[in-house]
């Protein structure tokens, strides 16, 4: 009667042991985890002093940070954790406004824009001409239209 007893408890430990060893061949999945405001060099390059909060919320999204006792300063947070690697990418970016509630200066990972990027002409309409052809395609035949589909042809046999 002991001998099965024995048998018993050892198979029981050896259970218990079993499941607290996990093989490095199962991994479980890791999703992306991305928190905070995503802030692009585009989005920042687009600040210019003298905007309103309202500018700079539309620009910017809502901020992570409004401290009632810094009611002129916004911070902006960002982090990213890669589920695959674990690795962590995390940015800081901060707004001040002065009195009037217009932006002063900005601090932080993402750099704003230069003086010659605010000043330069900014080219609002581009005319772009698709229907001539390319100077080294001059002497080559124009390519022939579009066979229609099949629902073209029936359309065009109805009268359409």
């Amino acid at each position: 009667m002991r001998f099965p007893r024995q048998i018993l408890i050892g198979v029981a430990c050896l259970w218990l042991a079993a499941c607290s060893n996990v093989p490095r061949i199962v991994t479980e999945y890791r999703i992306d985890v991305q928190q905070g405001n995503v802030l692009t060099q585009e989005l920042v390059s687009q600040l210019k002093p003298g905007q309103t909060k309202d500018q700079v919320r539309f620009l910017l999204g809502t901020p992570m940070l409004a401290d009632m006792f810094h009611a002129n300063r916004w911070d902006y947070l960002y982090r990213f954790q890669n589920g695959r690697t674990n690795a962590v990418e995390s940015r800081q970016f901060s707004v001040f406004f002065n009195g009037d509630g217009r932006l002063e200066r900005v601090s932080g990972d993402v750099e704003t824009a230069q003086v010659s990027d605010l000043t330069a002409p900014v080219a609002k309409n581009q005319v772009i001409d698709l229907g001539s052809l390319a100077a080294d395609a001059q002497g080559q035949p124009l390519p022939p239209p579009e066979e229609r589909g099949f629902f073209g042809r029936m359309l065009e046999k109805v009268g359409l």
